[in-house]
């Protein structure tokens, strides 16, 4: 690293030169950032845990020691004595471990010492812009338990830690389940170390080290190795906007707001966090630096960058103003980024209007590949919570994403925050009552599957679990032994596999010529009908979201064409009111039906979605 570039806040390595080092000679080097510090004590298992007063290297405000005796997987701490008279021991903004909560001492790790096998699927990887992208989401301590039952006495559980599965336990049952249920990526809720569970990894105390819920650095780099191996992404969540107010953490690290803003006012932010001061080059090559650190250390396929309209507003309401040095920030991490990982992806949480999330930063955009699309997931979610006999007046909270679809590249979210804090899960959100949920959610599902955009679903949503998702507790794995629950959860499979093996789902979705209404102006029915469309191939989409079922419905179509349903919602096979038999082509007659001079007709049950492929005759 050049020292002038961190100053200025263009270093992207930051993490190569402070931090503590093993030399090739032997021996440890320790740099830490603190230029108004009176002085810093290195403190450790090397020397006892008595202060070994580090070298200030004149006025460049970093502080440097070597240690001899030092060596991988040692302890140690900064003992600070700040410019405002406080002495305080730090952990190491640039540590690669940190001990686990309620300890907070930093780890010497020999980052050199895995080797990766996954050299084939870095070279192919690829931004999937025209392939199929399907995520799931987990909490990694969460999707599955050693023990989820208290073992003996019932009131004295075993503590949540000695049931989480290690980053190298979790790899195959998760790689397994990932591979049976046609998910292409795996995202994971954030894992630099945290001190509060319940903050799921959102409010951050060690950018640069892997949480030790799960084990060591070398241990997560199994884990993303083998899903590599196996043909599966990862994407990591990120944490861009603040970080956590503990004392031993980044808060005032040298005595005064060195990584956060002087003043409350623009300081704290509403989670009880401190914002970062991107207007510091110092803050922005910290954060720069942790996002390639996670790239290129642990081979991470793609980063998704949290509470991004706190990053463009100030305190992320539009009504404060744009932030311009943190918006220019993002621009210059993201080019970066792109520089240093070309296939690497980069996903903004934005709920904002802000225009040009995903446009290239030389085309004044922030330089995103994807963003969540926040308005189609409360939209429709809305529209599923409406009773039917108000649906109609509703009925275009269905059609107006495809409005502003093609505004940015677009991710279609269901994700934790759709399942927590008293919002009920995507199951339970639907209307009506526990047997009319169902029929629904599959509709739900099959609309969001057929729908332009990439694909995300939060653990459990998959097999329509009730219960909202709590840290402590593995999912609800029982619920498979329902029939309900079971064959929801074949639907989504099945969902899966379609929109993986049918290139008119993927190929070309950014593209405003490949999805056509044939049908959206039937508020009275509930009825919605789409096509997409990629070279000659061809999917049509009728879904039926009224509580009425409709036999020999009219679908209007543009010519004389071949459909042949290949999947129904309703089928009996996923607890459907159809039986499963073999469903012969329909093909259309010239017989005039709206707008459209050629025609079909077939039936609809209530809730439903049908899918088909179409062939010209």
């Amino acid at each position: 690293m050049v020292i002038q570039d961190y100053y200025e806040g263009k270093a992207f390595d930051a993490y190569t030169y402070f931090g503590a080092h093993i030399e090739y000679e032997g021996g440890v080097t320790f740099r830490t950032y603190a230029p108004n510090a009176r002085a810093i004590e290195l403190i450790g298992e090397f020397n006892g845990w008595n202060g070994f007063y580090m070298t200030k290297e004149g006025t460049s405000g970093v502080f440097s020691a070597y240690i001899r005796d030092a060596s991988a997987g040692q302890m140690y701490k900064y003992r600070i004595h700040g410019g405002d008279g406080s002495v305080v021991d730090k952990s190491d903004p640039y540590g690669f471990r940190m001990e686990l909560r309620p300890n907070a001492a930093s780890y010497i790790v020999d980052m050199r010492a895995f080797e990766f096998t996954d050299g084939e699927w870095m070279r192919n990887r690829q931004k999937n812009y025209d392939l199929p992208m399907n995520i799931y989401e987990i909490h990694m301590g969460s999707w599955k338990m050693k023990h989820d039952e208290p073992q003996g006495d019932e009131d004295e559980p075993l503590p949540v830690e000695e049931r989480w599965l290690s980053y190298r336990e979790i790899a195959e049952p998760l790689i397994s389940y990932l591979k049976t249920h046609g998910y292409t990526h795996v995202e994971v809720m954030p894992l630099s170390e945290h001190p509060a569970d319940c903050s799921w990894g959102y409010q951050v105390t060690g950018f640069f080290s892997p949480t030790s819920r799960y084990g060591t650095p070398d241990d997560l780099k199994y884990f993303v190795n083998e899903c590599h191996n196996a043909g599966i992404g990862v994407i990591t969540d990120f944490v861009p906007v603040h970080f956590a107010v503990d004392g031993y953490s980044l808060a005032k690290y040298d005595g005064t707001a060195l990584y956060e803003y002087p003043n409350t006012g623009a300081g704290a932010s509403e989670w009880g966090t401190y914002n970062f001061n991107y207007f510091r080059g110092e803050s922005r090559c910290f954060m720069q630096s942790a996002a390639n650190y996670w790239l290129s250390e642990y081979h991470f396929d793609g980063i998704r960058m949290d509470a991004i309209s706190n990053i463009i507003y100030w305190q992320g309401d539009a009504k404060r103003g744009i932030n311009n040095g943190a918006v220019n920030f993002i621009r210059s991490m993201n080019s970066g980024l792109h520089h240093l990982h070309p296939t690497a992806i980069l996903m903004a949480e934005d709920s904002t209007n802000y225009i040009k999330v995903t446009a290239p930063v030389e085309y004044d955009g922030l330089g995103f590949d994807y963003k969540w699309d926040m308005g189609w997931m409360n939209d429709t979610l809305d529209f599923f919570r409406t009773p039917p006999e108000e649906r109609s007046r509703h009925y275009n909270k269905i059609t107006f994403s495809m409005q502003y679809f093609y505004n940015e590249l677009y991710l279609l979210p269901i994700s934790h925050d759709e399942n927590v804090h008293g919002k009920a899960t995507v199951i339970q959100k639907m209307w009506g009552d526990y047997d009319v949920k169902f029929p629904q959610c599959r509709a739900f599902y099959a609309y969001m599957y057929t729908h332009p955009g990439k694909k995300l679903n939060f653990m459990g949503s998959e097999f329509a679990q009730f219960r909202e998702w709590d840290e402590t507790r593995e999912q609800d794995w029982e619920m498979l032994k329902y029939p309900r629950h079971d064959s929801f959860s074949r639907f989504v499979s099945d969902l899966s596999a379609l929109y993986k093996s049918n290139p008119a789902l993927y190929d070309g979705e950014y593209n405003s010529e490949c999805f056509r209404w044939l049908e959206a102006d039937a508020a009275e029915d509930c009825i919605y009908i789409y096509e997409r469309m990629a070279d000659c191939r061809k999917i049509l989409v009728v879904l039926n979201l009224s509580d009425k079922g409709y036999e020999n419905y009219t679908v209007g179509v543009d010519g004389e064409e071949i459909f042949t349903e290949i999947l129904y919602s309703d089928s009996d096979i996923y607890s459907g009111n159809t039986p499963t038999k073999a469903v012969l082509p329909i093909k259309s007659e010239r017989a005039p039906h709206k707008r459209h001079n050629w025609s079909f007709k077939d039936t609809f049950a209530p809730f439903s979605a049908k899918i088909y492929s179409v062939e010209k005759a």
